[in-house]
Parts: structure tokens; sequence; C-alpha cells
């Protein structure tokens, strides 16, 4: 009699064990929850100017970026980012960020770049700014690590070693 009882053959069986179980754990949960509603993961983080502060990298270009709600001004080092980065696919990759997260002209930018080239500094900057939004929207964060924005490149150049030309490269071979 004690295994007739103890074994489920069929769902209706589960049923009539536990009962109403499972609508009160069910009220209880939505109680709690109501009383305490969930904490975002992160906190918004801005100073006293209410900009948003992150440091980007990429190659030997290190990128100081501010990000605070405006027209969607973007200043590098002083000129407009149009002066700065000349090359179109410079300011496309500056821009990713905001296009992924369906943020264009909301926020403006002022950065300071310093080290490596245009191609790294651009880098840099995306890196920054990819930084500087999820600090100013936590809930962009997982928008802007999926597409790998907050991931630093961590490719670098190789260093030159002693006996060599560059890197690898061998100085040219004399027979005589």
């Amino acid at each position: 009699m004690a295994d007739e009882n103890n074994t489920v053959s069929d769902l209706s069986d589960l049923k009539e064990i536990a009962g109403d179980a499972p609508a009160a754990d069910a009220a209880e949960i939505a109680e709690t929850v109501s009383q305490n509603p969930p904490t975002p993961l992160r906190e918004q983080e801005l100073d006293a100017q209410g900009r948003a502060y992150a440091t980007g990298r990429r190659k030997d270009a290190t990128a100081r970026v501010w990000v605070k709600p405006g027209s969607g001004k973007v200043t590098v080092n002083g000129k407009d980012q149009e002066v700065y980065f000349a090359r179109p696919t410079l300011r496309l990759i500056i821009n990713q960020p905001f296009a992924i997260t369906e943020r264009e002209g909301q926020y403006d930018v002022v950065a300071t770049v310093k080290g490596g080239g245009l191609s790294g500094q651009a880098g840099a900057v995306k890196h920054g700014i990819s930084q500087a939004l999820s600090k100013y929207e936590p809930e962009l964060r997982a928008t802007v690590k999926s597409a790998g924005f907050l991931t630093r490149d961590s490719r670098v150049v190789e260093r030159k070693k002693y006996g060599r030309a560059k890197a690898r490269r061998s100085f040219q071979f004399s027979k005589r």
C-alpha cells in the first residue's frame, strides 16, 4: 500500500499528490517580488557633470571618453570627428556602438586620444564609447557586449628581437 501512494504513473496522479502547493508558492513569490522589486544588475556611473567616463584601448592607442546626452556631436582631441578622422571607415567604426544600440544622435562624445595610428585610435574611441554607454545606460550592456565591443582587442605589435631586422624577418643573406 505504501508503494501505491508513492508511485506516480500519470500526471493526474502527480496533481493529486501535490494538491494546491504550486499555486500557493506562486502567490508567495509574487507577494515578495512586489514588496522587493528586482534591482538592476549594475548601477549608473556618472561624474559631477552628469557624464559617463570610460577608457578605451586598441593597439598602442589609449582614449579617454566622456559621454553625455546631447545632439550627437563627437569631438576628438578638440576637433570634430569629420576633421580628426577624415576617412569615412574610421568614422563608421566610431559610430558602431550607437548604431547597434539605436542611439544615434542622442549622445555627445568628448574624447582625448594618445598613441598609435589613426586606425588604432578609432578602435580605442569605439571601445571607450562602448564602455561609457554601458555605464550611462546599464541595460544596454548586454547588447554592446554581445556585439563584442566591450572586449579589448589585445593584439599588439610584436617586439623586435636582437639579431633580426624586424620582429621575425632575418637580415638579407650574403654568400660572399
